[in-house]
């Protein structure tokens, strides 16, 4: 049987893909492909304009997109290839990938092996089960971010921060770098996430309210999110009777 023309298959071009394609050349594969949905490489690093990249791997402090294109660069280096602008939209049992691409058209890539780099998705409001109508004005923290870091909106002015994961603490920042007031960063967990160093820098250092312990119970407003409802909860995580506070 004909052995396939590609030996290793990335699917996702952020930092993961890439660190994956090298690391596959690196380790002997004679050709890496990495296949990448958007136009561009790097992922979610293009729009984390903030610094704090690099410190490890470089041993540099670096941007995102900084951070980014030195991957890109060694990956270019180590003979990568890419095919950007296609979407994958199957991938069988034997490893048979199937891609729709406006560039490209419809393809079938069967290498030897199959490495799966998409990232992640932010969880959904629905996800979270929090109650109330669907008003505009409510975004996941990426979502947030793209917007003001690379189509330039801001979402609003006067912000409310279900979660304090690290993105969810640097857009409370970056908001209130961009003049919008974040009015509170709510947390379920009777801790704050993410590094300490983001909260130290983008939090205390800012004077953002923070409620651990909390979370929105409630969204009020028709055509335009109006305000949240915010609540203790317990240590099954579930919101404490009479600890509401309306924002």
């Amino acid at each position: 049987m004909k052995q396939p023309e590609i030996d290793v298959a990335v699917i996702g071009g952020g930092p993961a893909g890439l660190a994956a394609g090298v690391k596959a050349k690196e380790g002997g594969a004679e050709r890496v492909l990495v296949i990448e949905r958007a136009e561009e490489l790097g992922g979610l690093l293009t729009q984390c304009v903030h610094s704090g990249w690099g410190l490890l791997y470089f041993n540099e402090d670096l941007t995102g997109p900084e951070y980014g294109a030195r991957f890109i660069e060694k990956a270019k280096d180590t003979k990568v290839d890419f095919r950007l602008e296609s979407m994958v939209i199957d991938l069988t049992p034997d490893r048979e990938i199937r891609t729709a691409s406006s560039k490209y058209g419809y393809s079938i890539i069967k290498p030897k092996a199959v490495v799966l780099a998409m990232g992640c998705r932010e969880r959904s409001r629905g996800a979270l089960n929090i109650p109330g109508t669907r008003p505009g004005g409510i975004f996941t923290a990426g979502t947030a971010q793209r917007w003001v870091n690379i189509q330039g909106f801001i979402p609003g002015k006067r912000i409310v921060m279900l979660g304090s994961g690290d993105i969810g603490m640097i857009m409370a920042r970056r908001l209130t770098l961009e003049g919008a007031k974040v009015e509170l960063v709510a947390e379920i967990m009777p801790y704050l996430g993410g590094l300490v160093r983001n909260q130290v820098q983008c939090l205390r250092d800012w004077d953002i309210p923070t409620l651990t312990s909390h979370t929105v119970t409630d969204i009020h407003g028709e055509d335009r999110v109006e305000a949240v409802t915010v609540a203790a909860v317990d240590s099954k995580l579930q919101a404490i009777p009479g600890t509401e506070k309306r924002v």
